[in-house]
This record gives C-alpha cells, sequence and structure tokens, in this order.
C-alpha cells in the first residue's frame, strides 16, 4: 500500500448544469398555487470527487472512470502529499465507463497494470481510493466471481467481482 498510494489521486470535478425544476410542468405548478416557471431554470454550479491512478507518470496519465469526469467543466487532481494540479480530458468512453485525464506535472509515482487474466477467485485484493472526499482510504477483500456478465447495458461484459468495500468516491481508484 505504501508503493502504490503515491499513484492514486483525488479528483475534483465541477460543471454546470441546468437546473431540473420538480415543478416543471405548468399545469401541476397552477395546481398547486404556485407561479409559473416561465420556461427558464438557469443553471448551477456542481461539484463531485472520486479518484483516479497515475498510469504513465512521464506523460501525466491518470486512468479514472469516464462517470468521474464526463461533463467536467474544470478538472482537478490532487496528490497524496496535498499538492493540488489542473488536468484535462485527452479521452474518455461511457459504454466502457473508462477515461484518461492528462496533468503536467513532473516526478509523479505511477502504478503497473495488472494483467487480469491471472486473476483467481479466492485472491486477495484492495482498494484504494478516496471516498466521500476524506482522502486516502484503504479496503480489502477477496475476488468473489470471475466473468461476471447481464449487469451492463451497453453489453460489454466479463467483470470481476470482489467484495471489497468501494465507497461513493472510490470510482477510478486502484
Amino acid at each position: 500500500v505504501e508503493q502504490v498510494s503515491p499513484a492514486v489521486v483525488n479528483i475534483r470535478v465541477s460543471q454546470t448544469v441546468s437546473r431540473r425544476d420538480s415543478f416543471g410542468d405548468d399545469a401541476f405548478r397552477r395546481f398547486f398555487g404556485l407561479p409559473d416557471s416561465g420556461g427558464g431554470g438557469g443553471s448551477r454550479e456542481v461539484a463531485s470527487a472520486g479518484s483516479g491512478v497515475i498510469v504513465d507518470a512521464k506523460r501525466g496519465y491518470i486512468l479514472t472512470n469516464h462517470h468521474v469526469v464526463g461533463g467536467a467543466d474544470t478538472i482537478q487532481i490532487s496528490l497524496i502529499d496535498g499538492s493540488v494540479h489542473d488536468a484535462e480530458i485527452v479521452g474518455s468512453d461511457p459504454a466502457t465507463d473508462i477515461a484518461v485525464i492528462k496533468v503536467d506535472v513532473k516526478g509523479l509515482s505511477e502504478m503497473p497494470i495488472g494483467d487480469s487474466s491471472k486473476a483467481r477467485v479466492g485472491d486477495f485484493v484492495i482498494a484504494i481510493g478516496n471516498p466521500f472526499g476524506l482522502g486516502h482510504t484503504v479496503t480489502s477483500g477477496i475476488i468473489s466471481a470471475l466473468g461476471r456478465s447481464g449487469i451492463s447495458r451497453d453489453a460489454y461484459e466479463d467483470f470481476i467481482q470482489t467484495d471489497a468495500s468501494i465507497n461513493p468516491g472510490n470510482s477510478g481508484g486502484a
């Protein structure tokens, strides 16, 4: 854990989203005596957090999930030393929920990508991430099953199931 933790980053994202009016239907609004919506709604800025893994320290490439950075206006990463850096999306695929972001920082640590074909049911595994924006945490478990299917709506299947706790904000982590 000490060796690989420097390669796990916290990702903070902000984006502008349209306000959704829960009383958007004017007939519904009139029924409850609310003023007409006026067709507006405006927009607001929202922030979210996730995790990522530095997979190429020399080029500054970080692997994360599409749902962590998709639609982001700004992306910042925090390293384990607390330093904060701006990042940009290199590529993102919603169907596989994978994204690559890039930072221009020297002296990064990277994590090697493992070979999933060597994974076996019962293997010990750990998850490192940033749940709830609290900083690095580690959970452990075992591989519960291989080749899980019937989960993805986009037909990309062959998942590895684990019982290691994955909390909100762990998305994209190791």
